[in-house]
């Protein structure tokens, strides 16, 4: 961001502290989106090969004509791909389709398919790492992570593989801060990006939030977004609305603890 504000890696990579998020953005609008964040001093874009984006994602920054080590790229490891080679086949997939060298995080999109929630995938998740170790180790990634991973599935990689992962991406907003998974994160270094930090939406209208956005003068998605810093996270909110953009990342104020408390008391809007 413009203000310089970054989360380093446990390898000294710094990641700018607000990302673009491009999840359920389509090909068609990722370009504009994606320029639109640039034009707005956003300098980290998060998408995955799953979102069917990387191309117009890739055409966005190119033609912005900003130096490619400017921008922060991550994508992700589809959810369904589990194994060595099948995990270097798909990376290759995901810098031709962004038109670049290399990525400045790439990450495990989950630890099972989306269709098999649950399923035990430790050998394959394992074995995917490995391949990501490789081309970390080939200076083909400048950091290497996970999403959607509990603790259970991190201390899998942990026994098994050389290098612990720099990032975990979760879904974290209000009412749902998963305290015990980031705690593990926070002893182990582990970088926690929040993603739906609006709850894709849902808590924009609570009474309760308005009035305590209305109390600091700013938007319920800004107090949302903000709630994410405040925990330490770095949160990934997404738009194709340029007003919604530019105003996701003005953050100048600060959630007094009293209200954080408050804030982390509310139930689960998604879980209704």
């Amino acid at each position: 961001m413009a203000n310089d504000k970054v989360f380093t890696f446990h390898n000294g990579v710094e990641i700018p502290d607000i990302g673009f998020g491009t999840w359920q953005i389509p090909n068609e609008e990722a370009y504009a989106a994606v320029t639109t964040a640039l034009e707005n001093d956003y300098t980290h874009i998060d998408t995955a090969l799953a979102y069917q984006n990387e191309e117009n994602v890739g055409k966005a920054i190119h033609d912005f004509n900003i130096s490619r080590e400017k921008v922060f790229i991550t994508s992700k490891l589809p959810a369904q791909i589990k194994g060595y080679d099948v995990t270097l086949a798909a990376f290759e997939e995901t810098i031709s389709n962004l038109g670049v060298d290399y990525l400045d995080l790439y990450l495990i999109h989950a630890p099972w398919p989306w269709d098999e929630i649950g399923k035990d995938c430790t050998e394959g998740n394992i074995e995917s790492w490995k391949a990501m170790e490789k081309l970390y180790k080939d200076g083909k990634i400048r950091a290497i992570g996970v999403s959607n991973f509990s603790e259970k599935d991190i201390q899998a990689l942990l026994d098994a593989c050389d290098i612990v992962p720099m990032a975990n991406q979760i879904p974290f907003y209000i009412g749902r801060d998963q305290a015990g998974l980031l705690e593990f994160c926070k002893k182990h270094n582990i970088v926690v990006e929040a993603y739906s930090p609006l709850a894709t939406g849902q808590i924009l209208n609570s009474p309760d939030i308005k009035e305590m956005a209305a109390k600091y003068g700013v938007t319920p998605a800004q107090l949302c977004i903000r709630y994410c810093l405040e925990h330490g996270t770095l949160p990934l909110p997404k738009s194709t609305n340029k007003e919604r953009i530019i105003e996701n990342s003005q953050l100048e104020f600060t959630i007094s603890p009293e209200d954080v408390q408050k804030l982390d008391a509310f139930e689960d809007v998604r879980a209704k």
